[in-house]
């Protein structure tokens, strides 16, 4: 009896041990991270962006990321979040907006662009541009950008200094949403 009451009061003063999560992304060809329950692909590059971290963001919602940097303090970021019912990019992105507002960051733009062509059917994604700091002849920016395909949210963050990283912010958002709507199924499984 002394035996089990010593053994059973070690088991509760050994601290609980979390079981590593699945990670959710494979290893794909040069490089590449393929997340598992989407299909997208997170390349190695996206122009003269690296890819620097991909995996999990959100457990509770399930969201994955890719995370990608460029020379000068420019960032990208594509999140990934399957959906049990219609996306609404302000609401998904609404706690970012008023994180961003709290330090300063003050909204420049809004709207909904479309992207797609000959081989992919068009996609509507809304974005908002917030400006958050001016330095002689650039003005830095944060684009936040969602858009749904098939049953997953596709949200691509970028940070830059206009004009300087216009075209590579506009690249990036390209890219990232060109990826998606090339590999996540349109139609839920």
């Amino acid at each position: 009896m002394k035996f089990a009451i010593a053994a059973l009061s070690l088991l509760l003063a050994t601290p609980a041990v979390a079981q590593p999560a699945a990670d959710p992304f494979k290893d794909g060809p040069g490089y590449a991270k393929i997340h598992v329950a989407s299909g997208f692909v997170c390349p190695a590059a996206i122009g003269p962006f690296e890819r620097d971290a991909q995996g999990e963001k959100d457990v509770l919602k399930g969201s994955d990321v890719c995370s990608y940097a460029a020379l000068d303090g420019v960032y990208g970021t594509i999140v990934l979040t399957p959906l049990t019912g219609p996306y609404d990019p302000k609401e998904s992105l609404a706690p970012q907006f008023v994180e961003l507002e709290g330090t300063g960051g003050r909204k420049i733009g809004e709207k909904t662009i479309t992207l797609g062509g000959k081989k992919t059917p068009p996609l509507s994604i809304y974005t908002r541009t917030y400006r958050t700091a001016r330095a002689e002849s650039l003005e830095y920016r944060t684009l936040f950008a969602g858009a749904q395909i098939g049953n997953w949210a596709v949200e691509v963050t970028v940070e830059y200094a206009d004009p300087r990283d216009t075209p590579a912010e506009k690249l990036f958002l390209n890219a990232a949403f060109g990826v998606a709507a090339k590999d996540v199924p349109r139609s839920p499984p």
